[in-house]
C-alpha cells in the first residue's frame, strides 16, 4: 500500500518494450535509501516490483496488461517520474489509502493558474469517474489529491504550489495523460451493496444483523 505523497521525482534512463512486456530503468536517490530487490515502488502511480537496484538507480520489469491500460509504454530517456515507497506499519497516512492499480488514463482537459495554485481538468472514463465525489479523494500519477468537483466528463483537482513543485503535475500540459485510481473505500462500498453497481438503490435490507455479519459493526 501507499499513500500518495510523492517522495520524489526521479529521471528515466532507459524504457523499452519486448514481447513479454517492458522494462524501466530510473535514476534516484531518496527512495533507493533501504530499497532493494522485490520492494513495491510506484511509478507515475504505479505499482511496480524493483528487480534490480543500486546507490544510483533502479530497475522494474512492467507486465503487457500494465502497459496497456496505464501511460508507461509512452515513457522515455529524459522523462520525470513520480515515486512513493511502499507504506510501512505505523508510518503517517498524509494522504489516502492508495494501491497503485490504475484504474484507468485521464487526459488534461483545463490547466489554469488560480493565484498561486493551479486548476486542473482531467476528463476521464465513466469508469473512473462513478468512484469520484466532490471532496473525495483521487491519485493522478501516483498523487493523492482532493476531488473540487465533478461533471459528466471529468473532475477538478487544485494544485498546491508544493505539490506543483515536487512532483511532475508541475509541468503537466493540457492534452497529457495521467494515471487515476480511485478512492479504494468506494470500490468496498460498490462491492458490499450490489444494486449500487446498477446504479439504483440497495437490494438488501440493511439492518443491524446485516452490518454485524460483514464486520461492519
Amino acid at each position: 500500500m501507499f499513500t500518495g505523497i510523492i517522495e520524489e521525482m526521479g529521471v528515466v534512463k532507459a524504457a523499452g518494450r519486448t514481447l513479454q512486456g517492458g522494462g524501466v530503468t530510473i535514476l534516484a536517490k531518496t527512495v533507493l535509501d533501504g530499497l532493494k530487490v522485490g520492494d513495491s515502488v510506484t511509478v507515475n502511480g504505479v505499482c511496480l516490483t524493483v528487480v534490480e537496484c543500486d546507490g544510483a538507480e533502479m530497475r522494474a520489469d512492467i507486465s503487457p496488461e500494465t502497459l496497456k491500460v496505464t501511460t508507461l509504454g509512452a515513457l522515455k530517456a529524459g522523462d520525470p517520474v513520480n515515486l512513493e515507497r511502499a507504506m510501512r506499519l505505523g508510518d503517517r497516512l498524509g494522504g489516502h489509502l492508495v494501491t497503485g492499480h490504475v484504474d484507468g488514463v485521464g487526459t488534461i482537459r483545463s490547466r489554469v493558474q488560480d493565484a498561486d495554485a493551479i486548476q486542473i481538468v482531467i476528463e476521464a472514463a465513466h469508469d473512473v469517474l462513478r468512484y469520484c465525489v466532490p471532496k473525495g479523494s483521487v491519485t493522478v500519477d501516483g498523487i493523492s489529491l482532493t476531488v473540487n468537483d465533478v461533471t459528466e466528463r471529468g473532475f477538478r483537482v487544485t494544485v498546491i504550489p508544493y505539490t506543483a513543485k515536487v512532483t511532475t503535475l508541475g509541468i503537466k500540459q493540457m492534452g497529457d495523460t495521467v494515471n487515476l485510481e480511485t478512492d479504494l473505500i468506494g470500490r468496498y462500498v460498490e462491492r458490499l451493496f450490489p444494486g449500487l453497481q446498477a446504479g439504483g438503490p440497495p437490494d438488501v435490507k440493511i439492518d443491524r444483523d446485516y452490518l454485524q455479519k460483514r464486520g461492519l459493526i
